[in-house]
């Protein structure tokens, strides 16, 4: 039998989602929890696929999993189990028995993340675990002009790591949307998938735009350019979150995670 799970996390306190062996991974917690619930001998243990692996300190508003098991629960016995046995920073928010052909990563027809920014003088204190703070007043309205740029295909090679392992640099984003709320901004971005790092290298190279120091017809350059080098820093792990990926509705998966 094949369950998927909607998954919520703080990532602060983990070295990113993929199991390692020098330290805590959600991917490990979560194992380790599962494994309890379906009673899994200790040479069999449950093992779990993602939509996509965040890094250290990456937040996941509904992070989307599958794993494989023979064990008969119901679908609230997962959820509650498993959360009896997570650390408070992570919580199973939903399960649901999927067909054998569901795949939590290559069945995802879409990702969506959101980046935000506290754009005050004061640092924070409350949200300092999910905001980046930035004290220079930023333009959201240039960094929306700028990243229009980027709707539809390109070429990301700009935005990708060196330790990026994707074997082309092309994706597809189908939206982007950057909004302020007070003191806050915020970067919303849909792709098909992304690169190692993209949208905190997309970030870094939207605050100097916010800032007033390069122009927005400066993010088409980079694109055209395709030379990391070029662009902005990566900006800090703390203030990205990955909403939610997008499936096929037919899997019958709840609606924030399944198009239209």
């Amino acid at each position: 039998m094949r369950i998927a799970l909607g998954i919520e996390y703080d990532g602060t306190d983990f070295f990113g989602w993929q199991r390692l062996s020098h330290g805590p991974s959600v991917q490990a917690a979560l194992e380790a929890a599962l494994s309890f619930v379906a009673d899994a001998p200790p040479e069999r243990p449950v093992e779990v696929i993602c939509a996509g692996r965040t890094d250290a300190g990456v937040h996941a508003r509904c992070q989307v999993i599958h794993f494989d098991t023979d064990a008969l629960r119901s679908e609230r016995s997962w959820m509650l189990g498993a959360n009896s046995r997570l650390p408070d920073s992570v919580a199973v928010r939903w399960a649901r028995p999927v067909s054998d052909e569901f795949h939590a990563r290559f069945r995802a027809q879409a990702r969506r993340y959101r980046y935000t920014i506290l754009n005050r003088p004061v640092r924070a204190a409350l949200d300092a675990r999910f905001v980046t703070w930035e004290r220079v007043p930023l333009d959201a309205g240039k960094m929306q002009q700028a990243a229009q740029a980027m709707l539809g295909e390109h070429d990301f090679s700009a935005f990708r790591t060196v330790a990026c392992q994707a074997k082309t640099a092309w994706r597809d984003v189908q939206d982007i949307a950057i909004a302020r709320a007070g003191e806050l901004i915020s970067i919303e971005i849909q792709a098909n998938a992304f690169l190692h790092h993209m949208v905190r290298n997309v970030v870094g190279s939207l605050l100097p735009v916010g800032r007033g120091e390069q122009s927005p017809e400066w993010i088409a350059d980079l694109l055209a350019g395709r030379d990391r080098n070029q662009a902005g820093p990566t900006a800090p792990a703390q203030g990205l979150t990955f909403l939610h990926p997008l499936y096929p509705a037919g899997y019958g998966l709840p609606e924030e995670v399944s198009l239209p």
